[in-house]
């Protein structure tokens, strides 16, 4: 199960700019090179950011739908993380659906934000309860500097207890 601590630490490595910045390069490069970043995380909530530029555009002065992809992947994924962090038995977690809206041209800084902390928290303590897998759908919304929706995205994860080998 999810501890107190163990989501405590988390937030300390994942929330220090250089400990999330070797984080990303290991683990997720391609995040790290478009310049995503986490913004603020609380058991609650995640927010992360990225910025229009030279590695994020596409032909239309736009961020391109990937790199958006990858912010919103992202703030679900660090909540996700945040409850599994050394989590007792250990669950793996698997995007198995992506949606997309788009409503607004992306530029300047994005900042996406999935408020769906406590269904997560929920689905990692059931699967580790009855070790069967549990699925669910988080929702990210990314907003421009203005507060205006620019995308919307339905991400679902998979969380299944890891077989002891």
């Amino acid at each position: 199960m999810p501890t107190p601590t163990s989501v405590a630490a988390f937030k300390k490595v994942i929330t220090n700019p250089v400990k999330l910045k070797l984080f990303l390069f290991k683990n997720l490069p391609m995040a790290y090179l478009a310049g995503v970043r986490i913004k603020s995380l609380t058991e609650q909530e995640a927010q992360t950011t990225i910025e229009y530029g030279y590695l994020t555009k596409n032909p239309f002065k736009s961020i391109y739908f990937a790199c958006l992809g990858m912010a919103a992947e992202l703030s679900s994924g660090v909540l996700s993380m945040m409850y599994l962090y050394k989590a007792n038995p250990s669950v793996s977690m698997l995007v198995v659906d992506l949606q997309a809206t788009f409503t607004k041209k992306a530029v300047g800084v994005i900042t996406f934000t999935c408020a769906d902390g406590e269904a997560i928290a929920q689905a990692v303590r059931q699967t580790q309860e009855t070790g069967l897998g549990a699925s669910l759908q988080t929702v990210s919304i990314g907003r421009d500097e203005a507060g205006d929706e620019v995308a919307r995205f339905v991400i679902s994860w998979s969380y299944k207890v890891r077989s002891k080998k």
